[in-house]
């Protein structure tokens, strides 16, 4: 679906110091240890990495699209190749309940609403055809599923307070945990959302760089497909042009979010979703700079990359043309953003997960670190919250048990919120005892 963004330096220094990470470093780095004598290991590793270094700690994380190419940094081996029952299990009883914690809902008080019509778009997915060939899900039926996002919609409706309700759910609910990718529950967080642009439904002298619609006989294609490079330059995609924007990097940022609205030169609005992509990998660009020494790592965030192309529009071309996959859009006529079961996503409420090993529209319970703005400096924060969330998304780069992507809403604020959700956290299912 959308994507995410960045404004965070230091999530690079946060995430090496963390023992998940020192953890996973260890062992890839040919269990030579890391510190201040960093070996050759290490920076091979980082670099073979790379593309997911930059979508993890960097965000643009792409949910719908399947924008990111696989790294073993994504799916280290003990999460690789998970089976259904494998992925997420029921709590051991000598483990802590968050149920049973003091931390509760953050949000109940101001979005009930929201978070009723999301349990309501996992409910409807939930009856669907295609649910029923997904489910069981270690062990879960989609009848115990459908059950228990009716009665946690009921206890959402009648509990007063957030404590009322984590106390209602800890009495009738059980717990499965994932694994994550430690096979200990870790983890990692990343946030997303939808852009708004300014673009034109013709080509001018100022918006000039269009976004396609999918080709016709685009399946009868043969593979591997077209790279960016070839069908950017031809006139292979005349006459499929949906809109045109004023900045390329825009639009090639459109293509890692997925989604985006538009507004148009006659007030109108226009709104564009996920259609299909060719079959080549996904090639980050802040990796491709961090390769060439042209940025540090740690300094790449989505401002960062704006304000290099700003200042070095001759290397546009170079870069983006590494990446050569390339992704065509459908007009949604002014619908919400909406995630992979074909139905519009909540902010804050919906996540996306590999749904390969999760259960999709799945009620699911979230710990981790969201930014929230502080009334007196105006500056984002981040704070950790515990959640009701509805599994209502995926995405190329979300992948094994170890991943999790929050849609955080739609426009500049949410972009930079998004862009601070890089901790590790933990993520649970709940069904009905």
């Amino acid at each position: 679906m959308t994507g995410s963004n960045h404004n965070h330096i230091h999530a690079y220094d946060r995430l090496q110091r963390s023992p998940q990470y020192q953890k996973s470093a260890h062992r890839k780095s040919g269990n030579q240890t890391l510190g201040k004598g960093r070996s050759t290991s290490w920076q091979s590793w980082l670099y073979r990495g790379g593309d997911v270094l930059f979508a993890t700690w960097v965000g643009l994380i792409c949910a719908v699209p399947p924008c990111y190419m696989q790294t073993e940094f994504q799916a280290p081996v003990e999460a690789a190749e998970l089976k259904l029952a494998q992925a997420i299990a029921p709590i051991s009883p000598r483990a802590v309940n968050p149920l049973s914690l003091d931390l509760t809902d953050d949000l109940l008080e101001s979005d009930r609403p929201n978070l009723l019509q999301a349990i309501d778009n996992s409910i409807q997915y939930i009856r669907t055809p295609s649910a029923e060939r997904r489910y069981p899900v270690a062990g879960i039926s989609r009848d115990r599923m459908e059950r228990s996002l009716m009665r946690f919609r009921r206890l959402v409706q009648v509990s007063r307070t957030a404590k009322d309700l984590q106390q209602a759910v800890n009495r009738e609910f059980d717990l499965y945990r994932s694994v994550g990718r430690d096979g200990n529950g870790a983890v990692q967080f990343t946030g997303y959302y939808e852009a708004v642009y300014k673009a034109s439904r013709t080509r001018t002298n100022e918006f000039k760089y269009p976004l396609y619609r999918l080709p016709s006989n685009f399946d009868q294609w043969r593979s591997p497909h077209p790279t960016r490079a070839m069908l950017e330059g031809s006139k292979q995609l005349a006459g499929l042009e949906i809109t045109w924007l004023s900045d390329r990097f825009q639009a090639f940022l459109v293509h890692v979010q997925g989604s985006a609205r538009f507004e148009l030169p006659d007030g109108k609005l226009l709104t564009v979703g996920y259609a299909g992509k060719t079959d080549q990998p996904y090639r980050s660009v802040g990796a491709e700079l961090v390769r060439d020494g042209k940025m540090r790592l740690e300094d790449v965030t989505l401002q960062t990359l704006i304000e290099y192309f700003q200042k070095n529009p001759q290397d546009l071309n170079t870069y983006l043309n590494r990446n050569p996959s390339f992704v065509f859009f459908r007009e949604t006529n002014g619908k919400p953003a909406t995630g992979s079961l074909g139905l519009p996503v909540t902010a804050e409420r919906s996540i996306a997960t590999d749904k390969k090993i999760f259960p999709s529209g799945g009620l699911g319970l979230i710990r981790t670190e969201i930014p929230f703005e502080n009334p007196k400096t105006g500056k984002l924060e981040l704070r950790q919250v515990q959640r009701f969330v509805l599994d209502q998304d995926t995405g190329g780069a979300i992948r094994g048990a170890g991943r999790v992507d929050i849609f955080m809403g739609t426009g500049d604020r949410a972009k930079q919120r998004a862009g601070l959700i890089k901790g590790d956290g933990e993520l649970y299912y709940l069904v009905l005892k």
